[in-house]
C-alpha cells in the first residue's frame, strides 16, 4: 500500500500502490490560499479504497465547481491531507505533495485557469479548463 500523511503524522491515509489516472492542478483561489502555493494538485481515488487514520478537522466551503468542498487537515500540524467535493461524492482527493513521491505521476488536467499565475506552465499530456471540470460519469 501506499499513503499519504501529514507534516507530522498524525493523520494517514492508505492508498492503493497503483498511483491515481486523475491527477488534477488547480488554479482557483481557495487552492492557492489552501496550500500557499500557486496551485494545488491532488490525486482523486475511489472513496473505498482509502484507509484514513487519526482524527482530522473539517474546513467546509463553497466549490468552484458549484458545490462543496470538505477540506480535511490535522488539527496538531495544519497539514490538507485530503478532501471530498460534493458534486464527486465517489472520490477522495488526496494532497500529492502528502504523499512525498517525487515519482508520483503528473497531472492530467489543470483547472480553473482563469485565475493561473501568467509563469505557471503545465506542459505534456494535459487537458486545460479555464473553469472547472467535472468528469462526465461523475456520478
Amino acid at each position: 500500500m501506499a499513503g499519504a500523511r501529514c507534516s507530522c503524522g498524525a493523520v494517514t491515509l492508505s492508498l492503493p500502490e497503483e498511483p491515481s489516472k486523475i491527477v488534477v492542478a488547480c488554479h482557483c483561489i481557495d487552492c492557492q490560499r489552501r496550500t500557499g502555493a500557486p496551485f494545488g494538485v491532488g490525486a482523486y481515488y475511489p472513496a473505498e479504497v482509502a484507509t484514513i487514520s487519526g482524527t482530522s478537522k473539517e474546513f467546509t466551503h463553497d466549490a468552484a465547481s458549484g458545490g462543496k468542498i470538505h477540506n480535511y487537515f490535522c488539527p496538531q500540524c495544519g497539514s490538507t491531507v485530503f478532501w471530498k467535493l460534493s458534486n464527486l461524492p465517489a472520490l477522495i482527493g488526496v494532497a500529492v505533495g502528502a504523499m512525498a513521491n517525487p515519482k508520483y505521476p503528473a497531472p492530467v488536467i489543470s483547472v480553473e485557469e482563469q485565475t493561473k499565475h501568467d509563469w505557471v506552465h503545465i506542459d505534456g499530456a494535459v487537458e486545460h479548463f479555464q473553469q472547472n471540470y467535472l468528469p462526465k460519469n461523475s456520478n
